[in-house]
């Protein structure tokens, strides 16, 4: 069965995020639609961003919707506009109905859980380098660069207005490394919003660009119809 594996970015709001898992969905046989989005756009935000999502996605249905980083604000938006098959969160923020971006730090203890990982790990204060890049391959860091674009504070401001959690499957998929949401962070918030265990795999925040393969083949393994585990 071809899926429809839809694809946003967390802040920038670059398509360029997924440049590396995407071919291998197609490669599998299934329709991939990375979305770029406007994220240095002080009149954009979370409203714009799932405008840009459902007209991306057009007339297409039972879509599978993933979501990184911020794009988790923007996920939910657009499972009411569209029939989704499921939803999956890669090292992302999960919000709660009403919530901004920016109070979701406070209302997760995240920055709390960020800071402990740090002591713990013996790595500091917040730099892009030590937080984003430290297990990305200089290569791809380099070619990243044209992409790199910062994040407008609306989306930040941006009411996630959604009413409820599409009645699917909901994932979360973690990095055991990310520096910048905390496994322990993403597992508490996984159960406490979703009430779902998240899942796995070794590395950074920068899942797809760090492990692009295990990254599809868990898109590919966890979506495929009848997977229920």
């Amino acid at each position: 069965m071809v899926r429809t594996f839809v694809l946003i970015p967390g802040a920038g709001g670059s398509a360029w995020v997924w440049s590396r898992v995407a071919p291998l969905l197609v490669e599998a046989g299934h329709e991939v639609i990375a979305v770029d989005l406007p994220g240095d756009d002080e009149a954009a935000g979370l409203t714009r961003y799932a405008e840009l999502v459902v007209d991306a996605i057009g007339s297409r249905s039972e879509v599978v919707v993933v979501a990184g980083s911020l794009g988790g604000f923007t996920a939910p938006l657009v499972c009411e506009r569209v029939p989704v098959r499921e939803l999956v969160f890669v090292s992302a923020m999960v919000p709660q109905p009403g919530e901004t971006a920016r109070d979701w730090w406070a209302n997760t203890g995240a920055s709390e859980a960020q800071g402990e990982a740090a002591r713990a790990g013996g790595y500091g204060p917040f730099d892009v380098a030590t937080y984003f890049l430290h297990d990305v391959d200089a290569e791809v860091v380099a070619e990243g660069e044209p992409y790199q674009r910062s994040e407008a504070d609306i989306a930040f401001e941006s009411v996630c207005d959604f009413t409820a959690w599409p009645p699917v499957r909901i994932r979360v998929l973690a990095g055991d490394d990310d520096r910048f949401f905390p496994v322990g962070l993403q597992r508490r918030v996984a159960r406490d919003r979703l009430g779902v265990e998240a899942d796995t795999l070794p590395g950074g925040h920068l899942l797809p660009l760090v492990q692009p393969r295990l990254v599809a083949d868990y898109l590919l393994h966890a979506t495929r119809p009848g997977h229920v585990s």
